[in-house]
């Protein structure tokens, strides 16, 4: 097992220094000077879309693909993943979340846009889609394309759901009554049986669900978060001293890179905005909106609500109450600390529900992509129901599974599954970041004729017969 886990560490390693840094910084940087910082630029317009109403009751709305992507984006990361990245990288690591969430939502922008020009049409008339149609429409690689819906798969079935369901069992670790053989069988076995069940309910049962549920949890961890810093308001402004002070310590981090602030924070950053993953835009396809520009900036929205909401009131509240961290505590410990020394008892109990409620919001997302991709390697139609189910179970094992692996383990296998999505997917939208560009232009021309932006692909110079929407 030590030599299998010293194997994935170093793909690990080796994936995201250099490779991933370079591409991901390089693209947000190149997206964002393309669009004119349109993350920025147009937050307002974004803002005022996301409750947008869909041409029919029956259609996916802008509100509801957002819930979507929010429920895989949100997820454990916000909490696992920062208390990880700050005691195994330093407290650096939050300005580099920050920094890869800015520059970030450029890349959410171009391929949540791409996904809505592509997007597809089934036999009753709603929409879907995702890179896989655009790399196979746009660029003509259709075995790009299933190679992609295999990364993903990979990503969403196996690496998220292993690292989610670990994270789980992790928070009872503080508890008395925690045994390491039967409490993680335990809590293994119920989150399995739990995500199971619902994936009895099918699609639109997960669109609900996760419309319900993600708000309410991202509003009460957030008023927790908020509580705990304002009782240590004096620690604020040294919190952020330490903060750029570490992030800018480069002789610190160029002499352990992989294990730097700076990686930590991309890493831990990337898997928890997933932004340019390719992810999100399984779920932007299904919007039913005038304008493919539109879901663009409601999906920079997500990579905000994730990084800059979320996983900034995990950190602050973790290093303004002043709690010892480190390597022992790397994980749900350190979150829990930090909550009880305000809330005291009631501070584990907290972060337990809280990531158990992440936690299978995140797990029935995930499942939502893979349906999406399952799709898409089924000649476009989907799988039967009898190997739906067999699949499934498959799912659930997973889960179970999950529950019983090393940390490092579950979060290598999870890092390693998502570079290669993103290593697939950024690539492609760089090449077709043009027509994302063009129909940012489009929708910015109609908004000066203060019109409400609809589209036509041949207005950007599109061929319309070989799209199923925008004619």
């Amino acid at each position: 097992m030590d030599t299998v886990l010293k194997f994935f560490e170093n793909v690990d390693n080796a994936m995201y220094f250099p490779c991933l840094v370079i591409v991901l910084a390089a693209a947000g940087i190149f997206f964002t000077l393309r669009t004119r910082g349109v993350q920025v630029r147009l937050f307002g317009t974004a803002c005022k879309l996301i409750m947008e109403k869909p041409a029919s009751a029956q259609k996916v709305s802008s509100f509801q693909a957002l819930m979507v992507s929010t429920a895989s984006r949100v997820g454990t990361g916000n909490i696992v993943g920062v208390s990880t990245a700050i005691c195994l990288g330093g407290p650096g690591a939050c300005f580099w979340m920050w920094l890869m969430c800015i520059i970030g939502a450029s890349s959410a922008f171009i391929e949540s846009t791409l996904a809505q020009i592509y997007k597809q049409r089934d036999s009753e008339g709603h929409s879907f889609g995702g890179p896989a149609y655009y790399i196979e429409k746009a660029l003509k690689l259709p075995v790009l394309s299933g190679i992609f819906c295999i990364c993903l798969i990979l990503t969403y079935a196996v690496g998220f759901n292993l690292l989610a369901s670990f994270n789980v069992q992790d928070t009872f670790k503080t508890y008395e009554f925690y045994d390491s053989t039967w409490t993680p069988l335990i809590v293994g076995a119920v989150l399995a049986a739990a995500v199971g069940f619902c994936l009895l309910g099918g699609g639109k049962r997960i669109v609900k669900l996760t419309e319900k549920v993600v708000p309410v949890m991202g509003v009460a961890y957030v008023l927790v978060s908020l509580i705990i810093i304002f009782a240590n308001v004096t620690n604020i402004p040294n919190t952020f001293v330490v903060i750029f002070r570490d992030a800018f310590d480069f002789r610190a981090i160029f002499g352990g890179i992989t294990g730097s602030c700076m990686v930590y924070g991309i890493k831990r950053g990337l898997f928890s905005n997933e932004a340019g993953v390719g992810s999100a835009p399984n779920a932007s396809a299904s919007a039913d909106v005038t304008h493919p520009v539109k879901q663009g900036l409601v999906q920079t929205i997500s990579v905000y609500i994730d990084t800059m909401l979320l996983c900034t009131a995990t950190a602050l509240m973790c290093l303004t109450s002043g709690v010892a961290r480190g390597a022992d505590v790397s994980g749900a410990a350190y979150v829990q600390s930090a909550v009880s020394s305000v809330f005291g008892s009631f501070g584990p109990a907290f972060i337990t529900v809280a990531m158990v409620l992440f936690a299978f919001t995140t797990l029935i997302g995930n499942l939502y992509y893979v349906d999406n991709a399952l799709a898409y390697l089924n000649k476009k139609k989907k799988p039967s129901k009898r190997f739906m189910s067999f699949f499934y179970l498959g799912c659930v094992a997973v889960i179970f599974v999950g529950a019983l692996i090393e940390m490092d383990l579950a979060w290598a296998l999870a890092d390693i599954t998502m570079g290669c999505l993103t290593l697939i997917n950024i690539p492609c939208c760089v090449i077709l970041s043009g027509t994302a560009i063009k129909a940012l232009r489009d929708f910015e021309a109609q908004k000066k004729k203060r019109l409400n932006p609809t589209f036509r692909a041949g207005d950007i110079g599109l061929d319309e017969s070989k799209l199923h929407f925008w004619k």
